[in-house]
């Protein structure tokens, strides 16, 4: 039960941390806060996963940052996480259809809702 409370103070950082990032001023079409946030958001799950993985870190901070913060932050970080570990045990094609399902399925996704919406 601790562990939904570790989550949830990571996953409410993590989005207060995200809408700071998308409230600074940026004149463009493209959208460079969001690109930033999951670039840096995969960064950070990384290392923190990698971090972890070397140092006898309890399981409850664990969960605080990978789950909680990263996930609060961008759930990209987690996607991009899932991606590699896949690639990292040698299972590309499951790798590629996983990306494409994510990508293609999530902007589809939207247009739904969008549509249900109307």
């Amino acid at each position: 039960m601790t562990g939904f409370l570790f989550v949830g103070i990571g996953g409410a950082a993590g989005a207060v941390l995200r809408y700071a990032i998308s409230m600074i001023p940026c004149r463009s079409a493209f959208p460079v806060s969001t690109l930033l946030i999951n670039v840096f958001g995969a960064l950070l799950i990384g290392y923190i996963a990698g971090f972890a993985g070397k140092k006898n870190i309890p399981e409850n901070m664990t969960l605080l940052l990978k789950t909680g913060l990263c996930g609060g932050f961008t759930t990209f970080s987690t996607f991009s996480m899932e991606a590699y570990n896949l690639l990292r045990s040698g299972s590309y094609g499951l790798m590629g259809l996983y990306i494409l399902l994510s990508v293609i399925g999530s902007v589809i996704g939207v247009w739904c809702g969008i549509m249900l919406a109307s």
